[in-house]
């Protein structure tokens, strides 16, 4: 019974006791101030917070358009409240160039969407693409090679199959330069009248020779002088090739001079354009105050892949 009866007052004790401790103020305030460590509540914190939405960006879903077909999604932006305030703390000032972002996908992609021909990628990507279609021009490839190196800029080269085959040394010359390549058919037909056997063995046979060649799969397909059917899209995409146009055309193959060509290309550049050139004497004259003029515009340049990606160009917002 003594021994029941001291059991019973030891666990009244330590009850009162654990009770009393958790309940003691100075407990309390130890606890508030450990959560506060982990989440900051003072006043530059909750102003990050309140203005947060202000500078958020929706991302934008991947749709077909009915002038400029497939247009690719963007990524949004979230504000990082913990990691803005780590970054503006030490002034204890709200600064909106310290926000920091995370990206926020779309919800639909190019993949999710039917099959259609890509004209430009997302006009709110101030971004621009240089796309070489490739069937001749020999000449003029190196000196091309040498001002987007001198430039620091990746383009898109859709290179004829036939091509690839007779001059493969210049193709590996491309790809180890960091260029993307493309399918540009085989023999450069109108693709737009050949049966749906004759679309396809124009397209696996470029892949073919282009992949063996290079080593660099191939994702994207620009069909020769633009020219195509519904079907022919639908045949590249079940082959896992997307169909490229272009939205501004160098039309270099008038052999304009190096000045005609300019001015027709920036009059009409703008955010997400595909520019479309070959190597001719005009474009290599031309290419290096081209690209500089793009840049001096506010647009980055980056390959077909880098301008039809989601991801958001991260810029004085």
């Amino acid at each position: 019974m003594k021994k029941s009866m001291l059991q019973l007052m030891a666990f009244v004790f330590l009850f009162i006791f654990t009770y009393k401790m958790v309940q003691n103020p100075f407990t309390d305030e130890y606890i508030q101030v450990m959560k506060s460590k982990d989440t900051p509540h003072d006043r530059l914190y909750e102003e990050i917070t309140q203005k947060a939405q202000k500078y958020e960006i929706p991302p934008q879903n991947a749709k077909v358009d009915t002038v400029w077909k497939l247009i690719p999604g963007y990524n949004g932006l979230k504000v990082d409240i913990n990691a803005s305030y780590q970054h503006m703390k030490k002034t204890g000032v709200f600064q909106r160039n310290k926000l920091v972002y995370t990206q926020v996908p779309p919800t639909v992609h190019l993949n999710d969407l039917k099959p259609a021909p890509i004209y430009r990628g997302n006009p709110e990507k101030p971004m621009v693409s240089l796309l070489i279609n490739v069937a001749w021009g020999n000449e003029y490839i190196p000196s091309m090679l040498e001002t987007l190196k001198k430039q620091h800029v990746k383009a898109t080269f859709f290179l004829e199959g036939r091509w690839v085959k007779n001059n493969p040394e210049m193709a590996k010359m491309i790809v180890d330069a960091g260029h993307e390549v493309g399918n540009h058919s085989y023999t450069h037909p109108n693709m737009a009248v050949l049966t749906a056997a004759k679309i396809k063995e124009q397209l696996e046979s470029t892949n073919q020779i282009i992949e063996s060649t290079t080593g660099q799969k191939v994702k994207w397909f620009a069909p020769p002088s633009g020219s195509y059917r519904d079907e022919v899209v639908t045949i590249a995409a079940t082959l896992k090739l997307h169909t490229i146009m272009w939205s501004v055309d160098t039309i270099d193959w008038q052999k304009p001079s190096p000045d005609v060509l300019l001015n027709r290309v920036m009059g009409k550049v703008h955010p997400g354009a595909m520019v479309l050139m070959h190597p001719t004497e005009s474009t290599a004259g031309a290419l290096d105050r081209l690209i500089t003029q793009i840049k001096a515009k506010g647009y980055t340049l980056g390959n077909v892949s880098t301008l039809l990606n989601e991801e958001r160009v991260m810029k004085d917002q």
